[in-house]
């Protein structure tokens, strides 16, 4: 039996009256919703703005996201710094957050008020990778979950296998010479030195951690380049924490992905230390940290376990290959587009220790110039130009309060770039580090390493390897930039710490 033709379109018209009177219901509901949404939004921004300093005005959900240049968080930060002072907060979604500028406010809060600066932030979208009470490895712990105990074990170990003693000195000066040899290679042709640099600042982290420099360490810094280059494209969210866009789709699933493959091949690792260690003779890190379990075993509460042994494993390589290698990069660019401060430095080692015998730390003291030019690279390289830490308890800096469990940011560039501090803070300077007599001088403001209770600890480490490449380095070549290629631009690539853009040099033996 056909349906007559006019009860379809009655049947369009009741379905039209239901929708419309569906909407008309639903409107006033999604209008309350918005509004007690955006009361909530100023509720939470007051109670934040009542206890911070002065910052710029928030939008409502997203906060200062949307006026921050994430290619470069330093442009934001320094433009931020010009107009609210040396003490001031942003907000992401409803996440406050205060950021520390200058010597002087910097030098206060890690200096004599440290101890209110013990914490490190809690960030759950790191949760996904298992960053957890009792298991916040090395650099995102808090003082609840191990950290001065990771942090003293970690100093003493790395000390106990040779870090600053000339037992590992010999090492680096070797692996120095392997460089070195990598570079002659190249035949005075134009070579981007980036892969060798990582190679030979990575093969010397794995001997304090792994005992040797572990075939799989290629497969670790690839997989740690990658999951630093997704976190810093999740940063918004990173900073967003608790809001609603941390449970947006995002890429954390990538990041989770990239741990997990990182975690397995330590892991892998760790279950063949198992079964080879010498409880009587400990090889490495690693053995060092599974004896420690065994004097713990049964005590859940302690931070030394086999996922904290992970975290702090990966800690450290990423700590141990980045930042030291790019401040080499960084080192090598400054050389080639500065050849009168090369040149200083290759008279200064040819007069003290000559053409052949190989650069000690001995040494370092008769090279005041290559000393500064050294540390004015640090500076200007700037490699780790913000740290975070969470307040442990209330505290006043300059003349503000910073609330208990306040994220703060120290914006360290602001120090190495101080304009109250350095004479050209702005420019490649060695004689920073110089007095009138030409004799090296530490300033104040030289903070790469940060200070206080989270200063790096491997500090003495990276300053043997920095002294001994260089001096290696000018002692044996002198670097130029390619005939018919445009001098190299100071290019920065933010990754959370900062690289160089990728540049050639030509390495001619001298």
């Amino acid at each position: 039996m056909e349906t007559p033709m006019t009860v379809i379109p009655a049947s369009i018209s009741w379905l039209r009256a239901q929708a419309s009177s569906c909407w008309n219901n639903i409107t006033p509901l999604l209008i309350s919703l918005l509004l007690l949404a955006l009361l909530f939004d100023y509720v939470m921004y007051r109670k934040r703005s009542s206890h911070c300093p002065p910052g710029p005005t928030p939008l409502p959900f997203l906060g200062n996201l949307l006026t921050v240049d994430f290619s470069n968080p330093q442009t934001t930060l320094q433009r931020w710094t010009k107009k609210y002072g040396m003490v001031f907060s942003a907000q992401a979604g409803w996440q406050r957050y205060v950021i520390l500028n200058g010597s002087k406010v910097i030098k206060e809060a890690l200096g004599p008020k440290a101890e209110y600066f013990a914490d490190r932030p809690h960030l759950p979208v790191l949760s996904i990778i298992g960053y957890t009470k009792n298991c916040g490895g090395l650099f995102l712990a808090t003082c609840s979950t191990g950290w001065k105990e990771q942090r003293r074990f970690c100093v003493s170990t790395m000390k106990n296998f040779g870090m600053g003693k000339k037992s590992f000195e010999q090492k680096i000066s070797e692996e120095a010479g392997y460089l070195c040899s990598e570079f002659k290679s190249q035949e005075g042709c134009p070579f981007n030195p980036s892969e060798l640099v990582n190679n030979a600042v990575g093969n010397i982290i794995c001997i304090l951690i792994f005992g040797d420099n572990d075939v799989t360490f290629l497969q670790l810094r690839h997989l740690t380049d990658d999951i630093m280059k997704t976190l810093t494209r999740y940063l918004p969210q990173i900073l967003v924490q608790t809001s609603w866009l941390s449970f947006v789709p995002g890429p954390h699933q990538r990041i989770r992905k990239l741990y997990n493959n990182i975690s397995a091949i330590i892991k892998e690792i760790v279950n063949e230390h198992k079964k080879t260690r010498d409880p009587t003779l400990a090889r490495d890190l690693i053995d060092a940290f599974l004896e420690e379990m065994e004097k713990v075993k049964g005590n859940p509460e302690s931070s030394f376990n086999e996922q904290n042994l992970i975290k702090i494993i990966f800690d450290l390589f990423v700590a141990g290959t980045g930042t030291t290698a790019f401040t080499i990069l960084w080192g090598l660019l400054y050389l080639v587009l500065h050849p009168e401060v090369q040149k200083k430095v290759q008279e200064e080692i040819e007069k003290v220790i000559g053409r052949d015998r190989p650069p000690m730390m001995e040494d370092q003291p008769n090279l005041p110039y290559t000393n500064a030019v050294i540390h004015e690279i640090q500076r200007c390289a700037d490699v780790l130009p913000i740290v975070p830490y969470a307040t442990h308890q209330d505290v006043q800096i300059d003349k503000f309060v910073i609330p208990k469990r306040t994220i703060v940011f120290n914006h360290l560039s602001s120090v190495l770039k101080d304009e109250t501090m350095w004479e050209k803070p702005h420019q490649f300077y060695p004689e920073h580090f110089l007095d009138a007599n030409g004799q090296f001088v530490k300033r104040e403001a030289f903070l790469p390493f940060s200070t206080g209770r989270h200063s790096c600890p491997g500090e003495a480490l990276v300053r043997m390897e920095l002294f001994i490449f260089f001096t290696s380095f000018l002692q044996r070549f002198t670097f130029r930039i390619p005939e018919n290629h445009p001098r190299p631009k100071v290019g920065r690539v933010f990754a959370l710490t900062v690289a160089p853009s990728p540049f050639q040099i030509c390495a001619i033996p001298r």
